[in-house]
């Protein structure tokens, strides 16, 4: 066996130096590209946006003067070994913050085997959001775009990536949506911590990822709790756990087990999606994601689109939700004075609703302004998503800054959303800065933005709410000392465990319908 893995390390290493052959030649030929293309074109185009102009050919000038600074680093690595240190440091917009200092807010580099420019600059990084979607193409790992599925809203542009996110927008924004969310969420919430006891640590994390999922999962395919469930939960954490991994397909590896994993679940979703189609509900309202697809009634929402979607749709309810759960309850405990005030707040709003004897709704938890504040700000310091990679479909200039056709950009939601000149004290949890400040502004993008904005945005604030609200109103807890980790995901080292004490005066918060 030893033997083996043995082999398996030496043609994984083989495989490695091959591929960093590969990329140098490719970028070889695409930077003689680059300088043909710039010396050859002689014309140049407007788009409709005044930030950005696309450029089919630069002026006589030399257009890579307007290329941002920067340094491509050492040959065949780049500048992807620093980046990597860094993110698994503490402070992972490090490697940002000392390029920042030599070249600007906006300078070119070379990751991950591919030029790039990199925008730590809010205007810059919401102009490249907020672009045509035939300027900026998304740009993944190749483990990603193995695992997606060739026709996941993650991938795809154009028409067809308006339509489904538009359809998936508008269900998202619902009432009935919001009021399932709600009843499903309070449920699943009452149910885990009456389990919790007193005399062993609740590992918030776990928790957090459970509920979560099985909230999502019951709004994607109105599957509920039971062996079903389990198997789905089960692959999707294999299936995951390959989204990062290195691009080696060979039996045995993350990406070859994430793969089958993949498969295993297109087939399941692919059932219930036919048993959806066999029962011609068409004139029913849908009552869940699979049925909003389902009833558009194009023959390009195929099953495996529908199928593909479905499993990126999955992601939010095993990551990004769960870990803002968990974020804001490191930060709270943190934080005293902020713990105390949003307690206070959802007593408050609980004892109003006893007196009316009202079960509380979706409206409640997001009236909590100081709950929402608390949210906000876990989102500005927690960085869950750090940023995203487009590729420019041809030269491209936004505000000064020239990005030629095929190079990536990295937006990096970090760096701007701990940018000393945008936010005082960056880095300390301060939920009152929010009591004046617009979440709408350039300088705060957690869920991104543009025609790729999270359609699940609202849903993700009312989850975080509802779970604070009961935990807070339950619970008082002291929490074991815990570490941020930051990469490839954002996630705590020890699964945030906690120590809980019972409220004497406990409530009952009825679901809503």
């Amino acid at each position: 066996m030893d033997i083996i893995c043995e082999l398996i390390t030496w043609l994984a290493t083989a495989l490695l130096l091959a591929s960093a052959i590969i990329i140098c030649r490719k970028l070889i030929i695409n930077t003689t590209k680059l300088k043909l293309n710039l010396i050859l074109s002689t014309y140049k185009s407007r788009s409709t946006s005044s930030s950005i102009t696309t450029t089919t050919t630069p002026s006589s000038s030399s257009s890579s003067s307007r290329l941002p600074l920067g340094t491509f680093g050492w040959p065949f690595l780049g500048e992807t070994l620093d980046f990597i240190s860094c993110a698994y440091s503490d402070r992972p917009e490090s490697f940002m913050d000392k390029r920042r200092i030599m070249y600007g807010k906006v300078f070119k580099s070379h990751i991950f085997g591919s030029p790039a420019i990199v925008s730590t600059d809010a205007d810059v990084s919401r102009s490249i959001l907020q672009s045509d979607g035939r300027i900026f193409v998304p740009c993944y790992p190749k483990s990603v775009t193995e695992l997606m599925g060739k026709s996941s809203i993650l991938l795809i542009s154009g028409s067809l990536q308006r339509r489904i996110h538009g359809l998936i927008g508008s269900f998202c924004k619902s009432a009935t949506l919001k009021q399932q969310i709600t009843r499903n969420m309070q449920k699943y919430v009452q149910e885990s911590m009456s389990k919790w006891e007193e005399d062993r640590p609740i590992y918030i994390q776990d928790e957090a990822k459970n509920i979560a999922f099985r909230v999502l999962v019951k709004a994607l395919i109105s599957l509920g709790p039971g062996q079903e469930m389990e198997f789905l939960q089960n692959q999707f954490q294999e299936f995951i756990a390959g989204l990062m991994s290195l691009p080696i397909k060979l039996p045995g590896s993350q990406l070859y087990r994430s793969l089958q994993a993949r498969k295993r679940m297109v087939k399941f979703i692919q059932r219930i999606i036919q048993e959806k189609r066999s029962s011609n509900n068409a004139n029913s309202v849908p009552k869940d994601v699979a049925e909003v697809l389902l009833g558009d009634g194009s023959q390009q929402l195929s099953d495996d689109l529908i199928s593909d979607n479905i499993i990126d749709l999955m992601i939010p309810g095993e990551d990004s939700v769960p870990i803002l759960m968990t974020l804001a309850i490191k930060f709270l405990s943190d934080c005293p004075s902020a713990l105390q005030q949003l307690t206070e707040e959802n007593m408050k709003l609980t004892r109003h609703k006893e007196k009316l004897e009202e079960p509380l709704t979706s409206s409640d938890y997001l009236s909590l302004s100081f709950t929402q504040n608390v949210i906000t700000e876990t989102l500005r310091l927690g960085n869950i998503i750090i940023g995203v990679i487009r590729k420019a479909t041809k030269d491209v200039e936004i505000k000064g800054h020239f990005i030629p056709k095929g190079w990536c950009v990295l937006t990096y939601f970090r760096s701007i959303h701990l940018d000393p000149d945008l936010y005082d004290s960056p880095y300390q949890f301060n939920p009152w800065r929010w009591q004046e400040r617009d979440t709408n502004s350039c300088s705060f993008t957690p869920f991104g933005g543009g025609q790729r904005l999270c359609p699940g945005l609202d849903l993700a604030r009312l989850e975080a709410s509802i779970f604070l609200h009961h935990l807070v109103t339950q619970f008082r807890w002291v929490a074991e000392d815990d570490s941020i980790i930051n990469f490839p995901t954002v996630r705590m080292k020890k699964r945030m465990p906690v120590w809980i004490k019972r409220r004497r005066r406990r409530h009952n918060s009825s679901s809503s319908n």
